[in-house]
């Protein structure tokens, strides 16, 4: 009897236990509920009850986090698509409030399901320290690319501090299209491409033949790709760099693009406080090479060759006369070199594995868009809206910010079926619908680079297809999906010589 008993107070105390730990599970889950309708509320009370009842489907989360952990969580755990899905399939009910709603504060304000939002198109949400509108579809993404007066530029401070306020993620409309047409023409177009193609060419294939020599052995094949890809846009763009120059440039960009999609915590440790470093570094490096052409220029020094992109931007003037300030130019630059450091390289890389995987489609030629498409190396872009414009029948308030995810609209098996098959002939039929294909950007603000991204592509895959094959460490290497996707090894490999033509 004693026993039985000692075996009843356990169980007792064991149910006790478990009551205690719902209560906690249930005091948490009300917390955050709470917490979340609270910060959705102050976000939007403002707006009055009609324009709320028009906001798309979302919610605000926790105040100063928003959604941003959600993001990274997303991004970080190899499946980033994970993050727009959960806003496409959601249908939260509260835990434990649908059946205990007496407990709230005020009963039934939590005790609903909220609906499931569905495929709207756009959704609301909190990040990067501003209420935001997710456009996920093409209708939306080309909608909000297309209106310059609606929308402008919107990219979060911590963006705008690391590239320049001076550089295109901050200009306004009129000074974007005064730059970008002085700097656009030199890099794109048959005759700009062809005065450039030699100079690829021969640093592709000297390349190659180093990363295959017996002395090299395994190479990460990213970083040297990257390399190489940043010496290109370096001659175009400040031609006669020394290597000390161009070394200096190289190891601070690394740092400054992790930093461009984390948390701006400006701390040690932070990825953002590594990458503010990181921008000082380039601004003085650029600053000396201004300050040289400058001082030669001024005792009559003139520079052999042809104009660089340097030299354009200290020679410009506007309709008024005005040049550009050196820190106008300083930022232009950093804007500029780098995306010819990630971009590129990394489209080449994924290009290169792509078609070593996929030896039934070697021999085609269709696979950069592909590439462009399955990687999305830009996933993400951001505007602003300049008064209330209605999306998709939902109205997105004025001063809001808009982020346009080209990652979804590329992986919509609504838009291209099967979408993480690396598959390029889906590209031989007809030219794709207008804003379903966005690796570029779209409108006015189209990427300029991307005529130039697509030789360096092109010229490099011709050589490696031809005379080279790659053996990969870790093939099944993990891929880390922040600041761009990349194998975490760097892809580290052997390159070997196949054919003594190339």
């Amino acid at each position: 009897m004693v026993m039985e008993g000692m075996g009843m107070a356990a169980a007792w105390a064991a149910g006790d236990l478990w009551v205690l730990a719902a209560a906690v599970v249930a005091g948490v889950v009300l917390v955050d509920a709470v917490v979340r309708r609270a910060h959705d509320w102050v976000r939007v009370a403002a707006l009055g009850a009609e324009r709320r009842s028009r906001l798309p489907p979302g919610e605000m989360g926790w105040p100063m986090v928003g959604s941003m952990w959600a993001f990274l969580r997303a991004f970080k755990s190899g499946n980033p698509d994970a993050f727009i899905a959960s806003f496409i399939r959601r249908m939260l009910f509260f835990y434990l409030f649908i059946i205990i709603p007496d407990m709230l504060p005020c009963p039934g304000l939590l005790s609903k399901p909220i609906p499931m939002f569905g495929r709207t198109g756009v959704y609301r949400t909190f990040m990067f320290s501003s209420p935001t509108i997710l456009a996920v579809t093409p209708e939306a993404c080309k909608q909000v690319l297309m209106d310059d007066e609606g929308f402008v530029t919107g990219w979060p401070k911590a963006t705008v501090t690391l590239i320049g306020p001076k550089s295109f993620v901050n200009m306004s409309y009129d000074d974007h299209r005064r730059i970008r047409k002085l700097t656009a023409a030199p890099i794109n177009g048959f005759d700009a491409l062809t005065t450039y193609l030699s100079f690829i060419d021969q640093t592709v294939v000297a390349s190659l033949r180093r990363w295959s020599s017996p002395e090299s052995g395994q190479v990460e094949f990213l970083t040297e790709l990257r390399r190489m890809t940043f010496k290109i846009i370096v001659q175009i763009f400040m031609s006669g760099a020394d290597d000390a120059t161009m070394e200096a440039l190289e190891r601070s960009y690394t740092d400054l693009n992790y930093g461009m999609r984390a948390m701006a915590i400006n701390l040690p440790g932070f990825a953002y406080y590594r990458a503010l470093r990181a921008r000082r570094k380039l601004v003085s490096v650029l600053q000396g090479v201004l300050d040289g052409r400058r001082a030669a220029a001024a005792k009559g020094f003139k520079r052999s060759g042809a104009m660089d992109m340097m030299d354009r931007l200290i020679e410009a003037e506007d309709e008024r006369g005005r040049r550009l300030a050196d820190d106008e130019i300083v930022d232009v630059l950093i804007m500029y070199l780098n995306a010819g450091h990630e971009s590129s390289g990394h489209i080449t890389m994924w290009a290169t594995v792509f078609l070593q995987e996929n030896p039934d489609i070697f021999a085609r030629a269709k696979v950069v868009d592909e590439t462009l498409r399955c990687v999305n190396i830009s996933f993400v872009s951001f505007r602003q809206a300049t008064r209330d414009i209605f999306v998709n029948g939902y109205l997105i308030p004025k001063g809001w910010k808009v982020q346009l995810w080209y990652r979804s609209v590329h992986m919509d098996d609504q838009v291209y079926p099967d979408p993480k098959m690396f598959n390029p002939s889906r590209w031989e039929g007809p030219p794709p619908k207008a804003g379903t294909f966005l690796p570029f950007g779209l409108g006015a603000r189209l990427c300029p680079g991307n005529d130039l991204a697509k030789l360096e592509i092109s010229v490099f895959l011709h050589h490696f297809l031809l005379g080279y094959k790659l053996k990969r460490a870790n093939p099944k290497c993990r891929v880390r999906y922040l600041p761009h996707p990349r194998p975490v090894d760097n892809c580290l490999a052997t390159i070997t010589k196949v054919s003594d033509e190339h």
